[in-house]
């Protein structure tokens, strides 16, 4: 019997809350049962294994980063859309580092297709679409803001632009202006 008060949904918060702690590496179901001071054995009523814990909590981070994205969106094109897309993405990567990490699990197939990872790659289309890029540029563009915008959070996260001038809000306006410029621009290859 379910122990009173642990719901899956609970748990995976819970899980949650201690990837952004401790690191998404660190979130497993024994490290979870020590939180809520229980047996491990009292979890499996609600979660299968680690691997699933660590699954969902990377589904809820989808969800809640496509939920800040799409209100961040709303109304914006251009430039302004590129930012606003981005800016989620940083803020949220600040706020949760676990939950941000949590988000780029490797996924398999079928639960990948039923994600939020869905909506983000639409978002991110619609914010390409005021740019007017043909495919394969689309695709192209797609990967580089990602690889851009994932490489630079990570970098700030573990501190890497923190010990010289500009600050890091400069530079990450530059690079927003500069992939605004590139996109506008649509380089031959």
């Amino acid at each position: 019997m379910p122990r009173a008060g642990l719901t899956t949904e609970r748990l995976v918060r819970a899980g949650a809350d201690l990837a952004d702690e401790v690191g998404f590496d660190q979130v497993t179901v024994s490290a979870l049962a020590r939180r809520f001071d229980v047996k491990v054995a009292s979890l499996y009523s609600h979660l299968k294994n680690s691997q699933d814990l660590r699954t969902r909590i990377a589904l809820l981070a989808l969800e809640e980063l496509a939920g800040r994205a799409a209100d961040a969106l709303a109304g914006r094109a251009g430039r302004d859309a590129l930012a606003a897309f981005a800016d989620v993405y940083r803020d949220y990567a600040r706020e949760h580092p676990g939950r941000y990490a949590a988000a780029r699990l490797r996924l398999d197939p079928e639960t990948a297709a039923a994600s939020a990872g869905v909506r983000h790659a639409q978002m991110m289309r619609a914010v390409l679409r005021g740019y007017g890029l043909p495919e394969p540029d689309q695709t192209h563009a797609v990967r580089l803001l990602g690889s851009v915008l994932h490489g630079y959070v990570s970098l700030e996260l573990a501190g890497g632009f923190s010990h010289s001038a500009p600050g890091p809000q400069d530079t990450w306006v530059w690079i927003l202006d500069h992939l605004d410029t590139l996109l506008r621009g649509r380089p031959a290859a």
